[in-house]
């Protein structure tokens, strides 16, 4: 997703808002696996 940041001044340039993709532990099929995961979907694993 893009957007602007937007300065003090008001003055606007282009950005990107990215996913926070973070390195976690999760367990598939009982076991322990590392992966890229990102917040949103580490906090809905935990919800389960």
């Amino acid at each position: 997703m893009s957007g602007q940041n937007v300065s003090f001044s008001q003055r606007k340039t282009k950005r990107l808002f990215r996913p926070n993709i973070q390195k976690t532990t999760v367990y598939e099929n009982g076991r322990r696996v590392r992966r890229y995961v990102c917040v949103r979907c580490m906090k809905t694993m935990a919800k389960v």
